[in-house]
Formats: structure tokens, C-alpha cells, sequence
């Protein structure tokens, strides 16, 4: 049995393994290319035949895979797409980067894994490895990939290797890539680690940490990201209590940020989206209960940014309120709807939220976000409109939720009769029009003023006496 597994440690070290990458979103897609970058070959597996098409013609649908680059492996004939299991048949290593949601009653959705499992069943073979990288609770791949695999007469850890590595990808982040992240890996035996550390070290070149485990690599994804979480809500809820206070939060925050240990920057905004600090967190939660045990931080901190939208209308409701306008038949224009700076993911956008609220509250609500063309708000379908003066001037208020770069912010604050800015975009323009979460109006000073002050010459170990 042996020879399994040895037989896969050479085709790896190689590059001679054949990969098929389940799943080719916003994890599987740039894994996939990477994969296929460092010389292996890859078949993607994507039940969209849209995406398919798209791929196997170069072109990518994911802002952190520059269409050039996909172009390259695709006409190198290192990756392609199709709708069909078929290619876990000649595939030695397989990778699922499939999404775990949440269902209508906010319970973890793991439907995708399942179904999944349940079309690679019949393809799985002796010499080959299976890794989840979809987050989930720990227990999962126990559960929906162990259990199958083993009731289907697989040896595992001898024949059939499986293991758990959480993926880390960071939508728009140009400091760090795949290859700059360590990867988290725990296979059911020592075998599948090690196989799985070896498979991640030539795909990616990355660094990799092994557990004990699946479940500590599971446990691990969950607490990095309800530690975000966890500190997210504390300081939207502080924003919360500087506006009442008259306390500048976003110049406090970077007083406290000037101490060199002990502390860790965190930012208010609208809320938080994308998969990882509004669902992650309550995979953990839910699973937590099954087992007797309150997360209270956990699910403190959920309520507390899923509240957020709503804290941001009625600071918006007020800002009106002070020009002698009610949202209701307002004309509201929304900066932003993206879930974060830069790019196009709209996954869990508390922008979306805020709109939908506005909405209800009977205001014309438009929006601008140039890397976000088209989004649906309940059962209307808005499309982006220019940021131009003239727009600017026929709104009676502008809400900034997504503090994109490519704005220019001088322009909104010389032309919109009233801003309410969520993300602290308008730090250096201050004006009776310019409100900002958690700060008081026209007040503070500037950033870009702003300036340390060196210390005495006699600062040291010597006191001025003796100097």
C-alpha cells in the first residue's frame, strides 16, 4: 500500500500530477492558475458553462487573475474548463473551493460540499488525494469527505489521501499572494499532511504549517476570522459611542495605533461583508452549540455589525433631518458597493443592506462604483451612474460605504449639498456638509496636517538638570 502513496509523492515532486481544481470562483480560479503557473496540469471543474467558456478562452472573471496571465496557462495547455466530473477520473490530486454560505436561517450551508462529494464519489481512486479548502465548522471534512470516501471501501492514508488546507486568499490585496501566505494544512493521517504540505510546496511555492489534524486546520481558518470579527464590532460599536460623545474615533484610532505593541488597528464602516468575517464566524458559533456551549464574543459581535446598516441609515435619516429633509422621496446617491476598497466583490456588501433600507424608507436611492456595473437589491436590478457635478448636484445626500481609490473625493465634497461617509474617505475636507461615522461634524484636524512632534533633544536615559 506503500506504493501509493509513494507513487504520488513522485508525480508531485515532479509536477507530473494531474490536478482538478472543483470550483472556480474567487479561491478556485487564481489556485487553479497559480497551479498551472508552477507547471502542473490542471482541468477545472465549474457548473456555469458561462465561466467555462470564459476561461477556456483566456479571459478571467476574477480581478486578481489578469486575463493575461489565464491566457498564458490556457494556451500553454496547463488549464482548462469543463462542466463535467469526468476529470476526476485521470486526476491525481484534487482540490474543492466550493462556497459554504448560509442558509435563510443564517445556519451554515454546506449543500455545495456535499454535492460534490457526491459526483466525485464515483471517480475517487487508490493513488489519489482529495483537499478541502471550502471554510467550514470543524468536523467537516470528517464528516462529508472521510466518512464517504471510507463507506466506498477506500483505505485511507493508504490508498486515498485526504486533508484539510483553508484557503487565504484576500480579494485585492497586492502585498500579499498565494505564494506569500503560508497554507494551514492537516491531513487524516501523517501521511496525507505530509503529501498534502508536499503538494502545496511546488504548486505554490508557498510556505506550509502542518496540524495534527483536520479539525485544528478547520479551527484555525474560524478563529482568524472571528477574531476580525470580534474586533470589527468593538470598534463599530465605539463609533456608535463617539457620535454621541463628540470624540473624533478615526483621529483616536491612529493616536492609539502610534503605541508599538499591544494594540492592533481596526476600523468602523457600514458593516462587514464577504464570506470570511460575517459568515465564518457563525459556522463556528452554530457548531460551538451542538456542542452545549454560548460563543457569547461570537455572536455579540455579529449582532453588533450586522446592525450596522441600520445605525448608518439613522445617521444619514439625521444628517437630513438637519437640511430640513426626510429620507422618504430624497434623492440618495450611494458611493460604493463593493464589500471592501478596490475591487468587485459584492458578497455579503453591507452597501447593499444600506440600500435596501434607504429604499424602504421610500428614498431614490442610485449608486456609483466603477469596478461594480450592475447589482441586485431585492427585486430591482440598479446600474452604476457617472460620478459627475452634475449628479452630484441633484442629490440631497451622498453616502459613502466603499471608499474606493480611483474617487475623487475633493470633487464629491466641492458639489454634494451633503455627504454622510462611512469609511472616513473625506478625513481631509471638512465643511458643514461632510458628516462621518463616528466622528462630529466639521470637526478635527486633517491628516494630511497631522504630524508627530519630535521629542526634546534632552529625551533619554539624562534629565534636562543634568544636561
Amino acid at each position: 500500500m506503500d506504493s501509493y502513496a509513494e507513487g504520488l509523492r513522485q508525480a508531485i515532486s515532479s509536477r507530473g500530477a494531474k490536478v482538478a481544481v472543483v470550483g472556480l470562483g474567487y479561491v478556485g480560479l487564481p489556485l487553479a492558475t497559480e497551479i498551472a503557473g508552477a507547471g502542473f496540469d490542471v482541468r477545472g471543474i465549474e457548473r456555469d458553462p458561462e465561466r467555462t467558456a470564459r476561461i477556456n478562452r483566456g479571459e478571467s472573471y476574477i480581478a486578481d487573475v489578469p486575463s493575461e496571465r489565464l491566457r498564458r496557462v490556457v494556451e500553454a495547455g496547463r488549464l482548462s474548463a469543463q462542466e463535467s466530473f469526468q476529470a476526476v477520473d485521470g486526476s491525481d490530486v484534487v482540490v474543492i473551493c466550493v462556497p459554504t454560505p448560509l442558509d435563510r436561517n443564517r445556519n451554515p450551508d454546506v449543500q455545495y460540499i456535499v454535492n460534490v462529494m457526491q459526483q466525485i464519489l464515483p471517480h475517487v481512486h487508490a493513488g489519489q488525494m482529495v483537499i478541502l479548502e471550502s471554510t467550514s465548522y470543524p468536523g467537516t471534512l470528517e464528516e462529508l469527505v472521510l466518512s464517504p470516501v471510507a463507506n466506498a471501501g477506500h483505505t485511507v492514508g493508504e490508498e486515498v489521501f485526504l486533508a484539510f488546507s483553508s484557503e487565504r486568499i484576500d480579494p485585492g490585496n497586492i502585498t500579499y499572494h498565494l505564494k506569500d501566505v503560508p497554507k494551514v494544512v492537516g491531513g487524516v493521517t501523517p501521511t496525507c499532511t505530509e503529501l498534502a504540505c508536499l503538494f502545496y510546496q511546488m504548486a505554490l511555492g508557498c510556505v506550509t504549517h502542518a496540524v495534527s489534524s483536520p479539525s485544528v486546520a478547520e479551527m484555525s481558518k474560524l478563529i482568524e476570522n472571528t477574531f476580525r470579527s470580534v474586533n470589527v464590532s468593538l470598534i463599530n460599536e465605539l463609533s456608535q459611542l463617539c457620535d454621541r460623545m463628540g470624540v473624533d474615533i478615526w483621529e483616536a484610532i491612529g493616536a492609539a495605533k502610534t503605541k508599538p505593541f499591544g494594540f492592533t488597528a481596526f476600523y468602523p464602516g457600514p458593516g462587514v461583508g464577504g464570506h470570511c468575517i460575517p459568515i465564518d464566524p457563525v459556522y463556528l458559533s452554530w457548531r460551538a452549540k451542538q456542542f452545549g456551549f454560548t460563543p457569547r464574543f461570537i455572536d455579540l459581535a455579529t449582532e453588533v455589525n450586522e446592525g450596522m446598516p441600520n445605525y448608518v441609515v439613522a445617521q444619514a435619516m439625521e444628517a437630513l433631518n438637519t437640511q430640513g429633509k426626510a429620507m422618504k422621496d430624497s434623492s440618495v446617491l450611494v458611493l460604493g458597493v463593493a464589500y471592501k476598497k478596490d475591487v468587485s466583490d459584492v458578497r455579503e456588501s453591507a452597501a447593499l443592506r444600506v440600500i435596501e433600507l434607504m429604499q424602504e424608507r421610500g428614498a431614490k436611492v442610485q449608486y456609483h462604483d466603477s469596478f461594480v456595473p450592475e447589482i441586485r437589491v431585492g427585486a430591482d436590478r440598479l446600474r452604476s451612474v457617472p460620478l459627475a457635478p452634475e449628479t452630484l448636484r441633484s442629490t440631497d445626500l451622498v453616502v459613502i460605504t466603499t471608499d474606493h481609490s480611483d474617487v475623487d473625493y475633493a470633487l464629491v465634497v466641492r458639489h454634494a449639498p451633503l455627504i454622510y461617509d462611512t469609511r472616513n474617505a473625506t478625513r481631509d475636507f471638512h465643511g458643514p456638509n461632510v458628516w462621518r461615522l463616528g466622528a462630529p461634524p466639521s470637526t478635527g484636524v486633517p491628516e494630511k496636517h497631522r504630524q508627530q512632534i519630535p521629542a526634546p533633544a534632552y529625551a533619554g536615559s539624562k534629565s534636562p538638570r543634568k544636561q
